[in-house]
């Protein structure tokens, strides 16, 4: 990991270590006018950082974006402001509005990824909370673990299911682009519930497989796939990938789509494994979202 990523790391900590403060839950006109000011902001640094040519630079924009974004979130009301002119950056928030995930990828010099993000919390007293996500793939020896903010399985997040179960805490299906190489990309079901008010990735809701804790899909980086939910179907649908050729099972980079689909459907506050199902829509609406936002010419056509 190179010495820049790391003291980006302690700078992300020291802006972003979890900060509660008072907030109205309405904009005055000048929070607003104060926000817009901000927004511009971002908008001119995060164009400056996927316009850099190295690392080193594009960790030193990022951290000026991060602390720029940090003190944007301290304005009273910055919850509901949304960001919308910041395409770079998924926002994405919680069906009951309690929470909202900021999440952002950056290319690296060697063909990969690092991620970046926060979760900003509301709370009925109008109090707001921000805590950091720490990108630690590289660290993070079993990417089946439980792990906290601080010990993220970093992935740019273009969705939240939530989870209700009569009587119980809630939890939080999460859907992202993890990225990966240059030959392979990954997505990711990532599960996230907060255990003593403290945000905790990973747990086995996954029925059938009590020791699976988040699923991640691997496959050729030519090629796109469909995670998302299906309102059609009232479940989370994927497509079913499979090796070029038998010979090329367990090797990623020969890994694609069959053409057929699965799913999990949320069932008594787990999630089933349903196998071959069918669509009567078109799954792929969203595929490019997240499909290589380095590079999205040349791909191939899908045909459903």
């Amino acid at each position: 990991m190179h010495k820049s990523f790391y003291a980006l790391l302690i700078f992300i900590v020291s802006c972003c270590a979890t900060i509660e403060l008072s907030a109205q839950h309405t904009f005055s006109v000048n929070n607003g006018a104060e926000m817009e000011k901000f927004q511009d902001s971002l908008l001119s640094i995060n164009q400056a950082v996927f316009n850099a040519q190295n690392n080193a630079e594009r960790f030193e924009l990022n951290a000026q974006f991060i602390k720029t974004l940090v003190n944007s979130l301290k304005t009273n009301s910055s919850f509901s402001y949304p960001f919308d002119s910041l395409k770079r950056i998924s926002i994405v928030k919680s069906a009951d509005n309690s929470f909202r995930i900021f999440s952002w990828h950056l290319p690296t010099d060697d063909g990969k990824y690092r991620f970046f993000g926060a979760i900003q919390m509301a709370t009925p007293d109008g109090k707001l909370k921000l805590f950091p996500l720490i990108d630690n793939t590289e660290n993070i020896k079993d990417p089946n673990q439980i792990t906290g903010n601080k010990m993220w399985y970093g992935a740019t997040y273009y969705e939240i299911v939530p989870v209700i179960i009569s009587g119980r805490q809630p939890f939080y299906v999460l859907l992202g682009w993890k990225g990966n190489n240059i030959k392979t990309s990954k997505k990711v079901i990532d599960i996230l519930s907060f255990v003593k008010n403290e945000p905790v990735f990973g747990k086995p809701v996954f029925s059938g497989d009590n020791d699976k804790n988040r699923v991640i899909f691997e496959y050729n980086k030519l090629n796109t796939m469909t995670l998302k939910t299906d309102k059609n179907v009232g479940m989370i649908v994927f497509d079913h990938l499979a090796p070029f050729t038998p010979d090329m099972e367990g090797n990623f980079e020969y890994y694609a789509s069959d053409l057929s689909f699965d799913a999990y459907k949320i069932v008594n506050g787990k999630l089933k494994l349903i196998e071959n199902i069918e669509l009567k829509n078109d799954p792929n609406a969203q595929d490019e979202l997240y499909a290589d936002p380095a590079d999205k010419t040349n791909r191939p056509a899908r045909k459903l």
